[in-house]
Protein backbone atom coordinates (compact mmCIF):
# COMPACT_ATOMS: atom_id res chain seq x y z
CA UNK A 1 0.00 0.00 0.00
CA UNK A 2 1.33 3.45 -0.92
CA UNK A 3 1.27 5.96 1.89
CA UNK A 4 -0.59 9.22 1.51
CA UNK A 5 2.66 11.16 1.76
CA UNK A 6 4.30 9.15 -1.03
CA UNK A 7 1.31 9.68 -3.32
CA UNK A 8 1.32 13.38 -2.43
CA UNK A 9 5.02 13.66 -3.26
CA UNK A 10 4.55 11.84 -6.57
CA UNK A 11 2.03 14.50 -7.68
CA UNK A 12 4.46 17.40 -7.16
CA UNK A 13 6.63 18.89 -9.90
CA UNK A 14 10.41 18.60 -9.96
CA UNK A 15 11.03 22.21 -8.93
CA UNK A 16 8.57 21.95 -6.04
CA UNK A 17 10.21 18.70 -4.89
CA UNK A 18 13.67 20.25 -4.94
CA UNK A 19 12.42 23.26 -2.96
CA UNK A 20 10.63 21.00 -0.49
CA UNK A 21 13.76 18.87 -0.10
CA UNK A 22 15.81 21.96 0.70
CA UNK A 23 13.24 23.22 3.21
CA UNK A 24 12.97 19.82 4.89
CA UNK A 25 16.76 19.50 5.19
CA UNK A 26 16.93 22.99 6.70
CA UNK A 27 14.20 22.13 9.21
CA UNK A 28 16.01 18.91 10.13
CA UNK A 29 19.23 20.87 10.66
CA UNK A 30 17.41 23.35 12.91
CA UNK A 31 15.79 20.57 14.94
CA UNK A 32 19.12 18.79 15.37
CA UNK A 33 20.61 22.05 16.58
CA UNK A 34 17.75 22.45 19.08
CA UNK A 35 18.26 18.84 20.18
CA UNK A 36 21.95 19.42 20.90
CA UNK A 37 21.22 22.60 22.85
CA UNK A 38 18.43 20.90 24.82
CA UNK A 39 15.64 23.08 23.42
CA UNK A 40 13.84 20.46 21.33
CA UNK A 41 10.28 19.74 22.44
CA UNK A 42 9.07 17.29 19.78
CA UNK A 43 11.61 14.48 19.33
CA UNK A 44 9.22 12.52 17.10
CA UNK A 45 9.63 15.15 14.37
CA UNK A 46 13.27 14.10 13.71
CA UNK A 47 12.50 10.66 12.22
CA UNK A 48 9.47 12.11 10.39
CA UNK A 49 11.72 14.59 8.60
CA UNK A 50 14.29 11.91 7.80
CA UNK A 51 11.56 9.77 6.22
CA UNK A 52 10.22 12.71 4.24
CA UNK A 53 13.73 13.47 2.93
CA UNK A 54 14.10 9.80 1.92
CA UNK A 55 10.71 9.83 0.16
CA UNK A 56 11.60 12.96 -1.80
CA UNK A 57 15.03 11.61 -2.75
CA UNK A 58 13.46 8.31 -3.83
CA UNK A 59 10.95 10.08 -6.07
CA UNK A 60 13.59 12.35 -7.59
CA UNK A 61 15.80 9.33 -8.32
CA UNK A 62 12.89 7.40 -9.86
CA UNK A 63 12.19 10.35 -12.16
CA UNK A 64 15.85 10.58 -13.07
CA UNK A 65 15.92 6.88 -13.99
CA UNK A 66 12.68 7.18 -15.99
CA UNK A 67 14.04 10.16 -17.93
CA UNK A 68 17.25 8.30 -18.69
CA UNK A 69 15.37 5.21 -19.87
CA UNK A 70 13.11 7.36 -22.08
CA UNK A 71 16.14 9.05 -23.58
CA UNK A 72 17.81 5.70 -24.25
CA UNK A 73 14.70 4.20 -25.84
CA UNK A 74 14.30 7.30 -28.05
CA UNK A 75 17.93 6.99 -29.12
CA UNK A 76 17.49 3.29 -29.93
CA UNK A 77 14.34 3.97 -31.95
CA UNK A 78 16.10 6.75 -33.87
CA UNK A 79 19.06 4.49 -34.61
CA UNK A 80 16.77 1.67 -35.79
CA UNK A 81 14.62 3.98 -37.93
Amino acid sequence: MVSQKAAEIRDLGDDVLIDRLSETKQELFNLRFQHVTGQLDNYARLPELKREIARINTELRAREIAAHEALNSAAVEKADG
